[in-house]
């Protein structure tokens, strides 16, 4: 059994590498021309790596883009103005490690009265060993999947993304996710958010297992908030495949050189793989479906405990109780410790 879990890990992990080579594309690059002038797009871990590349070519195609990062200000900021040609670029802090700092980022796009149309949530991060975030929960569940669950909520909340009406266009949700999700058997509810130590043999497991919350997450968003057959949010998720990004720079030194050859000859640039962010961003059609999962530049499902609408509930109900804990700063609520221990 254990052989066959490593097995089933290592897979999803080098599928992206495998499919980048591989995979025969069947939809096609949306032309520069497309444009998304007086669109807002938020984009989450753009000061780097593909992240930063998303927001060039949003920008490049007349789109505000608000580049939310928790490092590189100003210089990212100021790169990506110069690649794009415009000046449309504002960089906002936020460290989604820290649900205080998610919520401050809310109330500041609250009180200037921000639009939102595009959200691309596109930070991720992969410890070489387990840490806590500042509430107290494991970091890549907090990042990849609890910070994304407030940012959401409160931007919802604050008409900071507003539903589709007469006098605006489709709003788009875009979780960048990854194939690696399909090495997780299922949420464990039992342990649900619970803290647990681990060195890096075990990183990969967990970080599969913060990805299918975010999967299974980003499906019951999409059924919530588009309940009957018309589309008032488009919610979609993509996996871009093996990126030569930072994601990795925690590996452990011995492994960095191995690395650096593999990301060089097999991970493809950040410029390149932006293709599928750049159609669930702004392909017409995508504009009009929800509860899309693309792999690359294919369609394909994501795994069957994310598309499980069961697990996709009880997934919301634990998360919203959860988070009940960690109100707004300012209002009052019971919280509790992240780990479950009493006080």
């Amino acid at each position: 059994m254990r052989t066959t879990k490593y097995n089933r890990k290592f897979s999803a992990f080098a599928s992206g590498v495998v499919d980048r080579l591989t995979q025969c594309p069947t939809l096609r690059p949306v032309a520069e021309r497309v444009r998304l002038d007086g669109r807002v797009c938020l984009v989450t871990g753009a000061n780097r790596g593909l992240g930063r590349a998303v927001a060039v070519d949003l920008a490049k195609r007349g789109a505000e883009v608000l580049m939310a990062c928790r490092s590189g200000h100003p210089d990212a900021g100021e790169d990506v103005r110069r690649l794009a040609g415009s000046n449309a670029v504002d960089m906002l802090h936020v460290d989604l490690a820290d649900l205080d700092s998610v919520h401050a980022l809310c109330d500041r796009l609250e009180r200037e009265r921000r639009r939102v149309d595009v959200l691309v949530l596109n930070a991720g991060v992969m410890p070489a060993k387990a840490r806590r975030s500042a509430q107290g929960y494991e970091l890549m569940f907090a990042v990849h999947f609890l910070a994304n669950r407030v940012l959401i909520d409160r931007l919802l909340a604050g008409g900071t993304i507003r539903p589709a009406d007469r006098d605006s266009g489709i709003p788009r949700i875009v979780f960048i996710v990854s194939e690696t999700h399909r090495a997780a058997d299922s949420i464990d509810f039992g342990n649900f958010a619970a803290f647990t130590d681990y060195g890096l043999k075990d990183g990969l497991k967990y970080y599969a297992s913060s990805k299918l919350h975010l999967c299974t997450y980003a499906q019951e968003l999409s059924r919530r908030l588009n309940p009957e057959a018309e589309v008032r949010i488009a919610v979609n998720s993509l996996c871009p495949g093996a990126v030569d990004s930072d994601l990795m720079r925690e590996a452990p030194w011995f492994l960095k050189p191995l690395l650096h050859v593999a990301k060089r000859l097999l991970f493809a640039a950040p410029d390149k793989a932006v293709a599928p962010v750049a159609h669930a961003c702004c392909a017409e059609d995508m504009g009009r479906r929800s509860g899309v999962y693309l792999h690359l530049m294919r369609e394909k499902e994501m795994s069957a405990p994310a598309m499980d609408a069961a697990a996709g509930a009880r997934l919301w109900r634990e998360s919203e109780a959860l988070l009940a804990r960690h109100p707004r700063p300012g209002e009052e609520s019971p919280r509790g410790l992240a780990t479950g221990e009493s006080e």
